[in-house]
Parts: structure tokens; C-alpha cells; sequence
């Protein structure tokens, strides 16, 4: 694939700040909210935002089950904060009627970190990358479970939280509990686009 369409969810959350660092990294980077935009898009990412609100619009809009099916057939994904519980097959902490659509053999717990005032900045090792990456937490998930097929890319390294799961990939889906579109780190975008290229 030479220069593939990258399209991030755009009804809800950090939209710009991903389709940013995509378009830096050389690819088409394009908001998606209607389900025509969403068939030109070879990968997807979905941003940190609100989750409840996020499958409702998407619901609104008629693009959560093109999307669920275009997951489910493949589609490279990533997901960060909200859109890692938008990606979790199952969800604690969520309202009675949260929908999500999955991708990932996880539980999440939502607003795991606890509330805005509880955010925070940390340094992690990620799988795959030589140097640490500086992770933002803004009322972020982490994993609470997950399946035999889950490759874990990071963990917390101290605090009450230490060992808790914020990073993980499962073929073609993958998901942090961080910000990477915050901060200036292009990294962990480069590792999903040479997942998408290579897919």
C-alpha cells in the first residue's frame, strides 16, 4: 500500500490532534462522521473523548455498525482513552445501555485513574519502541482482564496503580489508555501506520 486513508472518528473527542500527527507521518488523514467517508478509510482511529457519547453520535449518525463491521473484517484500528473502551469487548464501569464495538478480547474499567483532577504524566516502557514514551492520563481506563490472544505493549510502573495494563494490541487492533496525540511523541502513530502498511 502506497499512501494509505487513515480516518478518525470526528463526532466526539481529540480529533484534530490525531489527524495531525497522522498527516505529518505522510498519510491521508481524514475526519470521518458519515459512513460514505468511512469506506475510503484502509484504517481508523478512534480518540480520546467521552464513550457514552461517542456510540450514541455514532448510532445518531449510522456509522457504528459500518464501523463494527468494518473491525470486525480487519480494518487496522487504534484507540486511545475512550477509544480504547470503545474498542473493549467488555466494559466495567459504564453506563447500563454502553454499547462498544470491540475488536479487543478486554475488560476495561472506565474512569479507571479516576476523575479529571486525577490526571496525570508518567514515563513507560512500550513494546516495541527503544526509548520510554511519556504517557498522559485524562480520566483514563486501564485493562482489568483479558484474553489469551492480547499482546500487552505497557504497563504502569509505579504508584498505587503500578502493573495495571494501558496498552495492548490484538491483531489488527490496537489500544492505549494515554494520550499519544498530546505531547509530540509521533511513535506510537508510526508503529499503527506500519501496522496498516504491512497489513
Amino acid at each position: 500500500m502506497s499512501t494509505p486513508t487513515i480516518g478518525v472518528f470526528a463526532l466526539q473527542g481529540d480529533v484534530r490532534e490525531h489527524v495531525r500527527l497522522l498527516a505529518e507521518l505522510g498519510v491521508d488523514a481524514v475526519a470521518v462522521r458519515r459512513p460514505g467517508e468511512l469506506e475510503r478509510c484502509h484504517a481508523f482511529v478512534i480518540p480520546g473523548g467521552e464513550s457514552t457519547t461517542m456510540y450514541k453520535l455514532a448510532r445518531t449518525f449510522e456509522l457504528f455498525d459500518p464501523l463494527q463491521a468494518r473491525i470486525r473484517a480487519g480494518m487496522p484500528t487504534f484507540g486511545t482513552c475512550a477509544g480504547m473502551i470503545m474498542l473493549a469487548d467488555r466494559v466495567q464501569g459504564g453506563t447500563a445501555d454502553q454499547e462498544t464495538l470491540g475488536g479487543l478480547d478486554i475488560t476495561v474499567r472506565r474512569n479507571a485513574f479516576g476523575r479529571q483532577v486525577d490526571s496525570f504524566e508518567g514515563e513507560l516502557d512500550f513494546e516495541g519502541l527503544p526509548d520510554r514514551v511519556r504517557a498522559i492520563f485524562i480520566r483514563a481506563p486501564w485493562v482489568e482482564s483479558l484474553g489469551e490472544g492480547v499482546e500487552v505493549l505497557a504497563r504502569v510502573e509505579a504508584g498505587e496503580a503500578a502493573g495495571r495494563i494501558v496498552a495492548v494490541r490484538e491483531g489488527h487492533v490496537l489500544a492505549t489508555s494515554f494520550h499519544p496525540e498530546v505531547g509530540g511523541d509521533d511513535r506510537i502513530h508510526r508503529y499503527f501506520v506500519d501496522m496498516v502498511t504491512t497489513a
